[in-house]
């Protein structure tokens, strides 16, 4: 249904039982997957291809120019996947040259006020929580949950099935399956719920525990311990994930929380 009060450009390309409601403005070139339903005062700018079954709340603009003074207004586009619900007043903002597209996954939520900048990646099945500000290329995998009123750093990379704890500033990487909080951002162990609720089994999750034991309680540096968690651990896609993403990080992981050095008693 498009209601009479939406203005839907001819050249915009909508799928099948579409839900269009008023006050809506869609640009030339947008496509929205069948199913789909878009609400009330809704903005969706040029560069924008919105799955099946998603769902964009009142207030929202997506895939407006990217705030970013090296974008020269070349062409670029902010992918929806099937299945995202997008709440209200969510800003999602199109690539820039860098990538030339943003990324939102399937089945991902991002709840109220969400911010995410240009050339972002963010993966399927993650939750990002209300207020929770993503800067340009930041990199969130699959089944992460970014909590409420956190913000997170240009070029971060945020592990898949990691959580991190509300009103966070994120400025490190944050490795796979880790739970992150406190200020400086730290680790605080792994993400034993989450990964219980996936159906992870109970030897991988130990496993998992193994890694992290000797990566952030073996007093070694991070090279040394990925070198002994090659040696000692069994070789599994979740070891290997881990390996890979310490090695790979260019901003560098967060620390392990230190009660002494942060004042905790």
């Amino acid at each position: 249904m498009i209601h009479q009060l939406a203005y839907i450009h001819k050249g915009a390309k909508l799928g099948k039982n579409v839900t269009v409601e008023p006050f809506t403005t869609i640009s030339a070139d947008v496509v929205i997957g069948d199913n789909s339903w878009i609400g009330p005062n809704v903005t969706i700018m040029d560069g924008a291809r919105i799955g099946q079954n998603c769902k964009i709340f009142p207030g929202s603009v997506i895939s407006a120019t990217p705030q970013d003074l090296k974008f020269n207004g070349e062409y670029s586009t902010l992918e929806i996947g099937d299945n995202t619900i997008i709440r209200e007043v969510c800003t999602l903002n199109r690539g820039t040259v860098a990538k030339e597209k943003t990324v939102i996954g399937k089945n991902s939520l991002l709840m109220a006020y969400v911010h995410v900048a240009h050339d972002c990646i963010i993966g399927n099945n993650c939750i990002i929580g209300n207020v929770a500000q993503i800067a340009g290329e930041v990199i969130v995998e699959d089944w992460a949950i970014v909590s409420g009123l956190t913000g997170v750093h240009q070029f971060v990379r945020i592990g898949q099935h990691s959580f991190i704890s509300g009103a966070s500033r994120v400025g490190k990487d944050v490795p796979p399956y880790t739970i992150a909080a406190h200020d400086p951002l730290s680790y605080v162990g792994i993400n034993i719920v989450g990964l219980q609720r996936r159906k992870f089994e109970k030897d991988t999750i130990n496993l998992i525990k193994d890694v992290y034991r000797i990566l952030y309680q073996s007093e070694l540096n991070y090279s040394n311990a990925v070198a002994k968690i090659e040696t000692e651990i069994p070789k599994t896609k979740e070891r290997d994930s881990i390996i890979e993403f310490v090695k790979g990080s260019d901003r560098g992981i967060m620390k392990r929380f230190n009660k002494m050095k942060n004042g905790v008693t």
